[in-house]
């Protein structure tokens, strides 16, 4: 009924795929083979989007198994899994689908190895792929000033009501009321978690803004972190009035924001997310939201995106769209202190550039079989 099933062409390859049993055990033994040429390399990408097409085209396709590679545009799923009958590797992106189940398809059809265009696993059954025998690699560093570039426009955007004040403009309204911000110098910056993210956006807010700077990783690195560094993560919100997250999703971090840490944070603190979705319980951020525990939301993540992200539901109707956005989704999206945006933090040409030169190389390493070399760069996960 809708464009977001999978295509007539997609669901008749999954229909008529033929697929073998393999044993998991089993199939670890392929990684003895000597190393393979590139013509003899045939990709598979998933959630090719229009805007990384060139570069894709490039770094991948002309360079690996020739016309037998191939971009798609659909997502990894269960659904889709056997468009990779024929590929020895399939390259996915941040919501693409390796679950355990998907992971099973992908190695009976075939597929030896996974590229990840992207730094974060969490979607990843990595003990499924080791017991399948499948690499995994990923792209663990790609211009992360893109990303904490992107964290300052929605600090920005949200403290001068610019989206607001934007669309007022547009039907007309030039009033000034409910437009008021807080100058920036002097206030605290509490960020969690100090990567190259975050120890960037810690210099940009300390040298650039005058913001004094607290810091919270369980891996504390001082080089580079403009900051001062706290013991606990609860330290750090009770003295925030922005706090901006760039922790990884993992069992100790998911929920990190929840309704016991908001009761802890400044009244009216603002609250930014460009890392993983699943760090925020939502729900409680809503209530936290609707009561004026925290003063606005800027996120470019969501803990279920991979449902409406990438996806243009302009054309259709409210009842449409409802099938796929949820309650929850409905909610935080009308609330005016709340800026949600597309995953798009790390959309630059720098960054695509960046991402799809490591990718080739990932699959240059697969093709040499150079475990070493994938693993002493921390590109290879398995």
């Amino acid at each position: 009924m809708f464009a977001l099933k999978p295509s007539l062409v997609q669901t008749k390859i999954y229909e008529n795929g033929s697929r073998k049993a393999l044993g998991g055990k089993k199939n670890a033994r392929f990684f003895a083979k000597a190393s393979i040429e590139n013509d003899d390399v045939k990709v598979v990408v998933y959630s090719a989007h229009e805007y990384e097409r060139k570069y894709l085209t490039e770094s991948v396709l002309n360079v690996f198994g020739g016309s037998r590679s191939k971009l798609v545009t659909a997502r990894l799923t269960e659904e889709t899994v056997d468009l990779s009958i024929g590929c020895n590797v399939a390259c996915c992106f941040v919501n693409d689908d390796l679950s355990e189940s998907v992971l099973k398809r992908l190695r009976e059809n075939g597929v030896e190895a996974i590229m990840l265009r992207c730094a974060g696993f969490d979607r990843v059954c990595v003990e499924t792929a080791k017991e399948l025998g499948i690499e995994v690699y990923r792209v663990p560093r790609y211009d992360p000033e893109s990303i904490s570039d992107m964290a300052i426009a929605l600090i920005m955007a949200l403290n001068r009501k610019i989206v607001i004040s934007h669309d007022r403009v547009k039907v007309g309204n030039f009033m000034l009321d409910g437009l008021v911000g807080f100058r920036m110098r002097g206030k605290t910056i509490g960020i969690l978690g100090t990567g190259k993210i975050g120890r960037g956006l810690s210099q940009a807010m300390v040298h650039g803004f005058g913001m004094r700077c607290l810091g919270y990783d369980k891996y504390p690195d001082k080089e580079g972190f403009a900051g001062t560094y706290v013991d606990t993560i609860d330290e750090l919100i009770e003295q925030s009035d922005v706090i901006s997250l760039h922790l990884p999703l993992n069992e100790e971090t998911k929920h990190v924001i929840n309704e016991n840490t908001i009761k802890k944070m400044k009244k009216g603190a603002m609250l930014i997310n460009t890392s993983r979705g699943g760090l925020l319980n939502i729900k409680e951020v809503i209530l936290g939201l609707r009561n004026g525990s925290i003063g606005s939301l800027g996120i470019d993540v969501y803990e279920t995106e991979e449902k409406i992200f990438a996806i243009d539901f302009s054309k259709l109707t409210i009842e449409e769209k409802m099938i796929y956005w949820d309650d929850t989704f409905a909610q935080l999206s009308s609330l005016p202190q709340v800026i949600v945006t597309p995953h798009q933090a790390f959309l630059t040409h720098d960054a695509l550039e960046e991402i799809s030169k490591t990718t080739k190389e990932n699959i240059e390493a697969f093709a040499k079989r150079d475990v070493a070399n994938g693993s002493q760069n921390g590109n290879r996960i398995c």
